[in-house]
C-alpha cells in the first residue's frame, strides 16, 4: 500500500484507513473484507448492500449489470466513503470495483486515507467458487461478464493487488505489513 497514513489515526493527525476489497464475484471479498476489518480494528460493510432492489433482481435473473444500473449503487456506497472520510473513522468496504472510474469515485470520496485491495484470481476458480456458494443472488454464468468489465489495479492506484488463492492468514500478514509500513512513512 502506497501513499498516506495508516493505523487508528488517533492524536497525530493521521487519517484511519478506508480500503475498498476488490474483485470479481467469487474472489473472497466479503471474507477477506471482514476478517481485515477485525484485525485491524475497522468498521465493514459489504457493497452488495447498497445495491437497489431492481439491481439484486437483474443479477438474480442472470443479467449483467450496466453502468446506468450501477449508478445508484456507485452514488451510495460512495456516500457512505464520504463519511467515514469526513469523520475520519476507518472503513473495510468489500465490493466488486470493477472498473477504474468506479474506483475514481470511491477515491475521491475517501480521500488520500482510501486504498484499495484487488484480489485476483483466474476464471475458473472464480466460476468453481460461485458455482458452489448458497444464499447469494450472482449465478456463476454472471462470472465471465465480471472478467469482461475488470479493468485490474494500475499503477498510480493506491493499494495491492494479492492472489486470492493463497491462504487467507498469508493475505491478512501481506496487508498487515503495508499498513505498519505506511504508518511509518506517512505520505501527503
Amino acid at each position: 500500500m502506497t501513499g498516506g497514513g495508516a493505523g487508528r489515526g488517533e492524536g497525530d493527525g493521521e487519517r484511519p484507513p478506508i480500503i475498498v476489497v476488490l474483485g470479481v464475484s467469487g474472489s473472497g471479498k466479503t471474507t477477506f473484507g471482514q476478517a481485515i476489518a477485525v484485525k485491524l480494528g475497522l468498521a465493514f460493510v459489504e457493497g452488495d448492500d447498497f445495491h437497489p432492489a431492481a439491481n439484486i433482481a437483474k443479477m438474480t435473473a442472470g443479467h449483467a449489470l450496466d453502468d446506468a444500473d450501477r449508478a445508484p449503487w456507485l452514488r451510495a456506497l460512495s456516500d457512505r466513503i464520504r463519511r467515514s472520510a469526513e469523520a475520519r473513522e476507518g472503513l473495510v468496504v468489500a465490493c466488486s470495483a470493477l472498473k477504474r472510474a468506479y474506483r475514481d469515485e470511491f477515491r475521491e470520496a475517501g480521500g488520500p486515507a482510501l486504498r484499495y485491495l484487488y484480489l485476483a484470481l483466474d476464471r475458473a476458480t472464480a466460476r468453481d467458487r460461485v458455482s458452489r456458494r448458497t444464499g447469494h443472488f450472482m449465478p456463476a454464468r454472471l462470472v465471465d461478464s465480471q472478467f469482461e468489465t475488470l479493468e485490474p489495479l494500475e499503477p498510480d492506484e493506491p493499494g495491492l493487488t494479492l492472489d486470492a488463492t493463497a491462504a487467507l492468514p498469508t493475505n491478512i500478514a501481506r496487508v498487515r505489513a503495508a499498513v505498519e509500513h505506511c504508518a511509518e512513512r506517512p505520505g501527503p
